[in-house]
C-alpha cells in the first residue's frame, strides 16, 4: 500500500508528503494539511470492504484483469470483474437465453465516456457498427450522455475496446470508483458563450479526474498510448499537478486518485442558470455557470451531496439532492473541484459500500462541515452562493436554430434503444451529411450543424423508418425514461426499458376516460431496482422495481427536478395500474389549482394522506354501474354532482360517504 493512502472515515489519515511551501502566509503562520494526521495512527487497521483490497492490489487496475481476459472462459473472476467496471465494462449475463445445464449466458456491456454527450460524425459511425458486428445490433443512449454497447463477447472485447480507442473515443472511467461522465445541457447553439464555456468544462474536469496511470493502453492497447486529436488544456495538467494543499499523492502514479481509488463512484454535471436538463442536483457536484454582463462566465455556483441510489428495506440509503456549497471565480474551478474530490476520497466510508457515496457524507456532517473541510483542500474561503432562478427541465427536442445559419434535430429515442430500421436510416442521414451528434440527458439523440436545405430529405428518410417527430409522440411518453433493466442487468428484478411504454399508454386511457387534454403530461421514469439510474426519485411519478411485475410508486416529484419524490405505495402490481391511478387522477383533475400545476406538483401539494383517503372511498364509473341504485330528491341530486365534480369524486362515491357517515359505518 502506498504510504499515502487513506483508509476511510473508520480510520485515520495515513502520512502524506508535506505541503508545498506556497502554503507558508505572510508573518510565519503555516496552512496544515488536512490530511495530515494530528497523533500517531493506531495499529488496528481500520475495515474495509472487499472491493478496497482488489483495488489495492490491483497495480492502479491492471491485474488479475489483464490475466482473465486472456483465459478461454467466456467469463473472468470476480476479482477481474471489479477492475474491468474502471475500464468501461461491466459483465452481465442474459437469463433469457440460460439453457438447461450450459449455466449462464456471459457477455459484457461496453459504456463510452462522451463528455457533455458531444459524439463526432466518425465514433457515431464507428460504434454504429461495433454494434452490428459484435454487439447485439442495438445502441443504447444512456441518462449520463453516453453510449452503452450491449452483448459483447469476451473474446471480442479488446477488438472493440481498440477500436473506440482508435476513433477518439473512451471507455475509460465510464463505470468505477472514479468521476463518471461529466454532463451539460445538450444545447446546440453557437451563439451563447455560457454553454461553449459549460462544454468545455465538461471536457476539462472530466480529463482532469480520468485515471492516469496508464494501465487502460496497457490492458486494451497494449501499453501504446493513443493521443486524440483534441490535447488535454495545459490548464487541466497544471492543475491536476499541483499539491499546494495536500490534494495529491506525490510521486503516485495516480496524483488524484491514489492506489484506492474513490470510495464510491463520484458523479458531476454542469450547466447554465434556469436549465435543468441534467438534472443538476442528483449528483455528487454540481456546477451552474454564472456570466457577466458581456455575457462571459465569470465563476460558477457549486453543489454538492446528490445522489439517486438506495436499497430496498435500508433506511439508512435514500436519495438525496445536492446542496448549495458556495461560489468561486472561473480560474479557480478546476482546483475547487479538486478539493470536493479530495474531501471525498479522505472521508468517504471504504467500509460499507451501500454508505460511500459523497451524499452520506454530506448528510453525515451538515453543510457547513463540508464546506470548512473543502475549503482547507481548496485554500481559500468560497464566496457566497450566487442568486439563481427558477430551474426549468429542457428536452431539446424538434427543430432548433443553432444560431449559426444552422440546424440542429432533437430525435426521440425511445427509452434510448437505437435499434432495426430506425438504426439504419439514422446512421443514413448521419453518413450522408457528415453530421455530429449530441446524446441528451433524458436518452435522446440531438443531430447537429445540419444545413436547411438538407432538411426535407432528413425528415423523408427518418419518417420512412418510423421515426417520428416530437410533436407526434404522446407527451407522456416523450418525457419519460427507463433505465435498460432486464434481462441483462444483474440487479434488475422488473422490467423497466421494456415495460414503460405501455405502462405509459395505460395511463393515457385512463387519463382519456377522465376527460383529461391530450396534452396532459407529467415526467414519468422507471427503474428495475432500486439503484436509480433512470432518477425515478426527481420524477413527479416513479416506478421502482420491487419484485416480478411489481413496483414501488414514488409521488410528488417537481417538473424542474429540484424537489424529491416520495415512497407512496409499494408492491403494487402492473395488473391493477388502472385501479390505483384512477381514483389518483381522477382527484388531480378536480382540485387541481389550474393548468400550470402539474400532477407532480399537486401530490406535493395534497399530501399523500388526502391521496390515500381517496384511494381508499373511490367508487369508478364503471363500478357504480353494477350497484343497487337509490333514488334522491332532485335538488340532492343536483347538489351531489356539484359536488362530486368539485371534489373529485363519482356521484356514487360520495353519496356513499355520506350515508356511511350518517349510519356510523
Amino acid at each position: 500500500m502506498q504510504s499515502s493512502s487513506f483508509l476511510g472515515s473508520t480510520g485515520l489519515m495515513a502520512s502524506r508528503q508535506p505541503c508545498a511551501p506556497s502554503t507558508c502566509r505572510p508573518g510565519g503562520s503555516v496552512v496544515t494539511c488536512v490530511a495530515t494526521p494530528s497523533r500517531p495512527p493506531t495499529s488496528k487497521p481500520a475495515k474495509r470492504s472487499k472491493v478496497e483490497l482488489i483495488k489495492e492490489k490491483s497495480d492502479f487496475l491492471r491485474h488479475p484483469l489483464m490475466q482473465e481476459l486472456v483465459t478461454d472462459a467466456p467469463s473472468i473472476a470476480e476479482d477481474a470483474v471489479q477492475l474491468m467496471k474502471f475500464h468501461g465494462s461491466y459483465m452481465q449475463d442474459n437469463r433469457e437465453v440460460r439453457t438447461f445445464g450450459a449455466g449462464k449466458s456471459y457477455q459484457f456491456m461496453m459504456r463510452t465516456r462522451q463528455p457533455a454527450g458531444t459524439v463526432t460524425n466518425q465514433l457515431y459511425l464507428v460504434m454504429d457498427e461495433l454494434a452490428d458486428l459484435y454487439g447485439n445490433g442495438t445502441l443504447r443512449l444512456t441518462t449520463r450522455q453516453t453510449f452503452q454497447l450491449h452483448g459483447v463477447l469476451k473474446q471480442n472485447l479488446k477488438t472493440v475496446f481498440s477500436t473506440v480507442i482508435k476513433n477518439m473515443g473512451s471507455t475509460l472511467g465510464a463505470c468505477g470508483d472514479v468521476n463518471r461522465n461529466v454532463m451539460s445541457p445538450p444545447a446546440p447553439y453557437t451563439n451563447r458563450p455560457d454553454y461553449a464555456a459549460v462544454e468545455k468544462l465538461s471536457n476539462d474536469i472530466a480529463d482532469l479526474l480520468a485515471p492516469q496511470s496508464g494501465a487502460y493502453y496497457d490492458v486494451w492497447l497494449d501499453g501504446e498510448k493513443f493521443f486524440a486529436h483534441n490535447m488535454e488544456d495545459p490548464k487541466v495538467t497544471e492543475a491536476r499537478d499541483f499539491n499546494g494543499f495536500g490534494t495529491n499523492f506525490e510521486g503516485s502514479p495516480e496524483p488524484i486518485y491514489g492506489n484506492l481509488f474513490l470510495p464510491r463512484k463520484f458523479k458531476v454535471a454542469i450547466t447554465v442558470p434556469g436549465d435543468n436538463s441534467v438534472d443538476l442536483f442528483t449528483n455528487d457536484l454540481g456546477l451552474v455557470a454564472i456570466s457577466g454582463p458581456d455575457g462571459t462566465v465569470q465563476g460558477y455556483n457549486i453543489v454538492v451531496g446528490g445522489g439517486m441510489g438506495r436499497s430496498h428495506g435500508k433506511v439508512n440509503t435514500f436519495p438525496r439532492l445536492a446542496d448549495p456549497l458556495g461560489y468561486v471565480a472561473a480560474d479557480d474551478v478546476l482546483h475547487a473541484v479538486k478539493a470536493v474530490v479530495a474531501v471525498q476520497r479522505d472521508y468517504g466510508r471504504r467500509d460499507d459500500r451501500k454508505q460511500s457515496r459523497l451524499k452520506y457524507l454530506v448528510h453525515e456532517w451538515g453543510i457547513d462541515k463540508f464546506r470548512s473541510v473543502t475549503e482547507q483542500y481548496f485554500g481559500k474561503k468560497m464566496e457566497a452562493f450566487k442568486p439563481l432562478p427558477t430551474w426549468e427541465f429542457k428536452d431539446y427536442l424538434g427543430w432548433m436554430e443553432q444560431g449559426d445559419g444552422k440546424l440542429a434535430y432533437g430525435i426521440y429515442v425511445q427509452n434510448g434503444r437505437v435499434k432495426g430500421e430506425a438504426k439504419r436510416a439514422l446512421r443514413n442521414v448521419i453518413e450522408r451529411y457528415e453530421i455530429p451528434v449530441t446524446i441528451t440527458p433524458n436518452q435522446n439523440l440531438i443531430l447537429r450543424n445540419i444545413s436547411p436545405s438538407w432538411k426535407d430529405d432528413i425528415l423523408s428518410t427518418l419518417g420512412a423508418a418510423g421515426i417520428k417527430d416530437n410533436a407526434d409522440w404522446d407527451p407522456i411518453e416523450a418525457s419519460s425514461m427507463a433505465c435498460p433493466a432486464l434481462p441483462l442487468c444483474g440487479l434488475a428484478i422488473a422490467e423497466a426499458e421494456r415495460g414503460l411504454p405501455d405502462i405509459n399508454a395505460r395511463m393515457r386511457t385512463v387519463l382519456d376516460k377522465l376527460g383529461f387534454a391530450k396534452t396532459e403530461t407529467f415526467v414519468v421514469r422507471m427503474t428495475g431496482c432500486p439503484n436509480g439510474c433512470a432518477r425515478p426519485y426527481n420524477a413527479e411519478l416513479g416506478f421502482v422495481g420491487d419484485g416480478p411485475n411489481s413496483y414501488q410508486i414514488w409521488l410528488g416529484g417537481s417538473p424542474g427536478a429540484t424537489r424529491l419524490a416520495e415512497e407512496y405505495a409499494g408492491r403494487v402490481k402492473v395488473k391493477d395500474l388502472e385501479t390505483f391511478f384512477e381514483p389518483l387522477f381522477a382527484l388531480f383533475k378536480a382540485q387541481r389549482r389550474g393548468a400550470d400545476e402539474t400532477f407532480g406538483d399537486f401530490c406535493a401539494r395534497v399530501g399523500f394522506e388526502a391521496l390515500r383517503a381517496q384511494q381508499a372511498s373511490y367508487i369508478s364509473p364503471d363500478t357504480a354501474k353494477t350497484l343497487p341504485k337509490v333514488g334522491v330528491a332532485e335538488d340532492v341530486a343536483v347538489a351531489l354532482k356539484e359536488a362530486a365534480a368539485k371534489n373529485g369524486k363519482t356521484e356514487e362515491q360520495l353519496a356513499t360517504e355520506a350515508i356511511r357517515a350518517y349510519l356510523g359505518m
